[in-house]
């Protein structure tokens, strides 16, 4: 029964194409006659340094099995630097999606606009790759509550201001320095900003919990499966942002819940 499914799993994959070289590339490959998977759904941007990761949670979130982003080759960007930003950003976002089981579903790339046939194969190479991975798990009615809210918890990460900020500097503190003139290694960095994006990850999941009903750290502890510990130093964190206040204490046990930003 799994193999007739899989035989028959057709995916959903979207495309953001840059218009100066990928989709240029698309569009010779359409007048050469160079044929490509048609499950793909093209979505034609200025550059790829446009396309917001949170377009993709966005695309992840509304049954998308596989999204694919084309921009032009490191050095030939109509803009100088997009496809530097873009790859920025989709590191981002890849670190993200790890943490759900999501980031072979996403794929970065260039094209130029004489490519057509590099177009087709991507296209062709990355369709053949989510059909063996197979449909994406928020199809399935068990997983998708808890994907949903994934998905709403990564949004807010990346558009935290302060990760965007070490994100967009990532070039600088590796290279120059950061404002201490100390040059970060790469690896150390890496640990630096995987840290950070879990730990944010999982305070916008704390919030979740507490958005409309306060809770005990036990309380949140069960839901989240995170130590209470652990749960108690993002409460702290996130009370010293603003974002959530004590509700009452019963029994000698604190609830806190969430109070929204600038509240």
């Amino acid at each position: 029964m799994e193999e007739i499914d899989k035989l028959k799993f057709k995916p959903k994959i979207l495309g953001f194409l840059c218009n100066w070289c990928s989709y240029a590339g698309a569009d010779l490959a359409g007048v050469s006659r160079i044929q490509y998977s048609p499950n793909i759904r093209i979505i034609r941007v200025m550059c790829s340094g446009r396309v917001d990761p949170v377009f993709i949670t966005e695309a992840f979130s509304k049954n998308i099995d596989g999204v694919l982003v084309l921009g032009c080759h490191p050095g030939d960007c109509h803009y100088l630097s997009g496809n530097y930003e873009a790859e920025l950003k989709m590191d981002m976002l890849d670190r993200l999606l790890k943490l759900v089981g999501f980031s072979e579903r996403l794929r970065l790339d260039w094209v130029s606009a004489s490519e057509g046939s590099r177009f087709a194969n991507l296209v062709n190479e990355f369709n053949a790759k989510i059909t063996e991975i197979g449909p994406s798990p928020i199809k399935d009615k068990t997983k998708r509550k808890k994907l949903l809210d994934d998905f709403d918890a990564m949004k807010s990460v990346l558009t935290d201001s302060r990760l965007r900020i070490l994100v967009g500097r990532e070039r600088e503190i590796i290279t120059k320095g950061n404002v201490y003139n100390e040059i970060v290694p790469k690896a150390e960095y890496d640990k630096i900003l995987d840290e950070a994006i879990y730990n944010e990850f999982v305070r916008y999941k704390i919030l979740q919990k507490i958005t409309n009903q306060g809770k005990s750290v036990p309380q949140i502890s069960k839901e989240t499966q995170i130590e209470p510990n652990k749960v108690l130093n993002h409460i702290v964190t996130l009370r010293q942002r603003g974002l959530v206040d004590l509700e009452e204490i019963h029994e000698e046990i604190p609830t806190f819940i969430s109070i929204g930003e600038g509240k």
